[in-house]
């Protein structure tokens, strides 16, 4: 029984990630990213546990992917869809082409599956990432829809902005750019000082936007790992 309990924690992620796309085909931007945000705190966790108990599996290893595409891709495009197709003020050239255009939305499921494949089999990912996690993009997204929901209908700007966001975000996931990990082995600031860094930029700008803050503390974490990585600034 102790050797499931991860693998439990980690259908709680795919509960809550099934939940999400529910809210997301209700309009329910809010609740989606609610629910998302349960999920990565499950993905956490399970991770967690399986380490205190010592109960590493391969279907464990397997089952988390499989949830993370769900919670953290399909839940996603599900709500960009609905604000593509139902709250965006289109181009009016676009003309037929706006029936099929919200679909551009599962390129972020697909790619989330391919970067947890790649994720799966690349073993240099053991203390630090190659390309954006498919939590953190997922976070993005489910905050972002929250932010954009609001100002879509409005703005012949937001339509433009989706496309480049998504094409961005979708190579970044695949790409080998290295991106550190936000796990903190040590309560202490040597050794996790972006780690800390973070944190501190995440509370802050959910302290000042609520939920929509989490998408900047998603790009404030693109930006650290870039910034870290550059020979320039080293």
């Amino acid at each position: 029984m102790r050797k499931n309990i991860p693998n439990i924690i980690t259908l709680a992620n795919l509960f809550s990630g099934c939940i999400a796309v529910t809210m997301a085909f209700e309009g329910n931007f809010t609740a989606v990213t609610v629910w998302v945000i349960m999920a990565a705190l499950f993905d956490f966790l399970d991770g967690v546990f399986a380490r205190w108990l010592n109960a590493y599996s391969s279907i464990g290893k397997e089952l988390d992917s499989l949830a993370d595409v769900v919670s953290f891709g399909v839940a996603q495009a599900a709500a960009l869809f609905i604000l593509l197709r139902d709250h965006t003020q289109l181009p009016v050239m676009t003309g037929q082409l706006q029936l099929y255009i919200p679909y551009i939305a599962f390129l972020i499921p697909l790619f989330s599956a391919l970067r947890l494949a790649k994720f799966n089999i690349d073993e240099r990912q053991t203390i630090s990432f190659r390309g954006l996690p498919t939590p953190a993009n997922g976070l993005f997204w489910a905050s972002f829809t929250v932010t954009l929901s609001g100002i879509a209908g409005s703005s012949n700007i937001i339509f433009p902005v989706i496309v480049i966001l998504v094409a961005l975000l979708c190579w970044l996931m695949i790409s080998d750019v290295p991106m550190f990990s936000l796990k903190i082995k040590k309560i202490s600031w040597k050794g996790n000082e972006r780690q800390w860094l973070l944190a501190t930029l995440m509370i802050v700008s959910v302290a000042l936007w609520g939920l929509t803050g989490i998408a900047w503390g998603i790009l404030a974490y693109i930006v650290l790992s870039l910034v870290a990585h550059n020979p320039i600034v080293k």
